[in-house]
């Protein structure tokens, strides 16, 4: 028998064990190789899309404020009269859905949370007016001289959460952060749409978000309790549900790193 010109000699394996392992490297591999690689469909859409709430077309702005230590309540009260003179005038397309400090995490933080009625769209024009305004200016130069530094994220929110809404308070609130391995947001979503189910219980779930501009693959989940007591016990108790196990159990494996704060409202936050 022969390849091409090339004889192929059949021989006893017992004498020659590595024949047909010799014959194999000649060989094509893909057959082999295709023994153990993982086939994936095609996505047909992207997750932004595929994810997101499609009645509505908030964006969501985070913002993560390193304060200077001595300048923190100047800050709060700079910042809850500038985020009150933008509620009021119409003209703005945006509104604060709500302001924290840090209590645990990364201190001496502020973290604003903003959103965009209307998209990428309204963020542009709220952004183009701000730049024209020159009280706002002076705003920032004021801000700058308190801040250590600055952060922010475009985020989209998912289908299956709630919208945030103002509530009454006194709450203590967690904003968990998972930084995902990239091409995993999909089933992160699939699973979380049937989990949530079990954390909605005691209003404790505010909003869900995904990055779509700055760190990606980065999920924001937050959370309302009346105090840490209640916090440990809404958590102990998804256990005792059928499910949730499953949800943590498929869903560790999807994450790089994860972060918890604990926040405490601002005066002016809408979310108390």
């Amino acid at each position: 028998t022969t390849i091409g010109s090339r004889p192929l000699q059949f021989q006893s394996q017992r004498h020659h064990p590595y024949t047909v392992a010799r014959f194999s490297e000649s060989s094509d591999k893909g057959w082999f190789r295709s023994l153990f690689m993982h086939k994936v469909d095609a996505r047909k859409d992207a997750h932004s899309n595929l994810l997101s709430k499609k009645e509505t077309s908030n964006l969501y702005k985070i913002q993560f404020h390193s304060v200077k230590p001595e300048c923190l309540d100047a800050y709060n009260n700079l910042e809850a009269e500038v985020q009150n003179r933008l509620h009021q005038d119409q003209d703005f397309p945006c509104e604060v859905v709500g302001s924290w400090n840090t209590w645990y995490g990364e201190q001496d933080q502020a973290v604003h949370l903003w959103r965009y009625r209307g998209g990428y769209p309204a963020l542009t024009e709220c952004l183009q007016k701000l730049r024209a305004n020159k009280e706002y200016l002076e705003f920032r130069k004021e801000r700058a001289k308190m801040l250590v530094s600055r952060r922010n994220q475009l985020l989209l929110e998912f289908s299956f959460w709630n919208e945030p809404l103002p509530r009454k308070g006194p709450n203590l609130y967690e904003l968990r952060t998972y930084k995902l391995k990239p091409g995993t947001m999909i089933e992160w979503g699939n699973r979380w749409a049937r989990a949530i189910k079990h954390r909605q219980e005691n209003d404790e779930a505010v909003g869900g978000f995904f990055s779509q501009i700055g760190d990606l693959y980065v999920v924001h989940h937050l959370w309302a309790y009346e105090s840490l007591e209640s916090r440990q016990e809404t958590r102990n108790s998804a256990w005792q549900k059928a499910g949730w196990d499953v949800n943590v159990h498929y869903t560790v494996p999807l994450v790089n790193s994860m972060e918890s704060r604990l926040m405490i409202p601002t005066k002016s936050s809408p979310l108390q």
